[in-house]
């Protein structure tokens, strides 16, 4: 199997590195942390590169383009360690409007794409912990009401897709900022991320799915934002590992470098192994991402599979990364310690390691019920 990238797609990444190196800097970042997780320049550095409308269709003014696409963009966003909740923006977005009624995406794509609206995806709910659903939140005659917890960037987004129950059952609806019943209470992530917990009291809201579409469409994102969170995490991984060895090659201990001691170089081996073990199913979540849209349950097992591998690799990496530094890898003004933060944060998203243990099991213990 050919795995190399197109001309096209080494160049998608060589615009998104300079992006990184020039305006998304260490020093820039811990700014962005201070000021609370969320930078409207960088947002719109983004939009600048063409990057939000990565997969808004070439109709709407977007660029069309797949899911291995949007790896190589995500792998050097997470180099980056870049704040910005671009998964949500921009491979979300446009995924869950793309069954909105037309003229709801006439009014949000194009603003999407030039970076002037932020719409996310606020389905997570105390009670739920990892499980896809509509939780409590209910809607009738299209006014809203509950809470929706952990929300990407909410104090600074324009909208936001909520799944509710309504009086036809499950359903997705876009709720506008400012809307009338609305608070919004914004806190920072352990990496320094923005999210807000959002409570709707008879918000109203735009319905943009129903029933089993609904549900199914809010799946898909959630495989979606599992494969482009795994390039995100080898990205992290790799930067990190490489940091690791640059520090090593230096440090001394008894006159030599300390990448010299035997121990300590297989301790290197075992982590280089995990990044591997890591790239590898991030490959595999993004091609069976565009593989078989017509089979969800192989799709959802595959995306599970990858999210277990990648939560064993983010943890182990990490921590041996992050003790092969000593003291220095845990301190703010060292860039190792973000790394770490990012990794455990992005471990815990989106279903950590035993969840996506258990679905897995599930789904396997389906698969030989159906060939007994």
């Amino acid at each position: 199997m050919d795995f190399d990238f197109s001309e096209d797609q080494q160049a998608l990444r060589d615009a998104v590195q300079r992006f990184v190196e020039k305006d998304y800097g260490f020093e820039q970042r811990r700014r962005i942390v201070r000021e609370g997780g969320f930078s409207r320049a960088a947002w719109e550095g983004l939009a600048g590169l063409g990057l939000m409308g990565l997969q808004v269709p070439e109709s709407q003014g977007g660029l069309g383009l797949g899911p291995v696409d949007a790896m190589v963009v995500m792998e050097e966003l997470g180099r980056g360690l870049v704040l910005e909740p671009y998964v949500q923006g921009a491979l979300l977005a446009p995924l869950l409007l793309s069954q909105a009624p037309q003229e709801q995406q006439d009014a949000w794509l194009p603003r999407i794409v030039g970076g002037e609206a932020l719409v996310v995806l606020a389905h997570q709910e105390r009670g739920l912990r990892y499980q896809l659903g509509m939780g409590q939140t209910q809607a009738s005659r299209g006014r809203l009401s509950g809470v929706k917890s952990l929300v990407s960037a909410g104090a600074h987004a324009q909208a936001f897709v909520v799944p509710a129950q309504d009086e036809q059952g499950p359903a997705l609806y876009l709720v506008e900022a400012g809307a009338e019943g609305l608070v919004t209470r914004a806190y920072s992530l352990h990496d320094g991320s923005a999210a807000a917990e959002l409570t709707l009291q008879g918000t109203p809201g735009q319905r943009i799915a129903q029933g089993e579409a609904a549900q199914a469409l809010l799946e898909l994102a959630a495989d979606t934002a599992i494969a482009a969170q795994a390039a995100e995490a080898v990205g992290a991984m790799d930067a990190l590992v490489h940091l690791t060895a640059d520090y090593l090659n230096t440090r001394k201990q008894f006159g030599v470098a300390i990448a010299s001691f035997q121990a300590l170089r297989h301790r290197m081996a075992d982590i280089k192994m995990q990044l591997e073990l890591a790239r590898s199913m991030s490959y595999y979540a993004t091609l069976k991402l565009g593989e078989v849209p017509s089979a969800p349950a192989q799709r959802r097992r595959a995306l599970s599979q990858a999210k277990l591998q990648l939560s064993q690799s983010m943890r182990f990496v990490g921590q041996q990364c992050t003790q092969l530094h000593g003291g220095i890898g845990v301190t703010d003004e060292y860039i190792s310690s973000h790394f770490f933060k990012r990794l455990t944060v992005m471990e815990m998203q989106w279903g950590d390691g035993l969840h996506h243990l258990a679905e897995v099991s599930a789904r396997m213990t389906e698969q030989a019920g159906v060939f007994a």
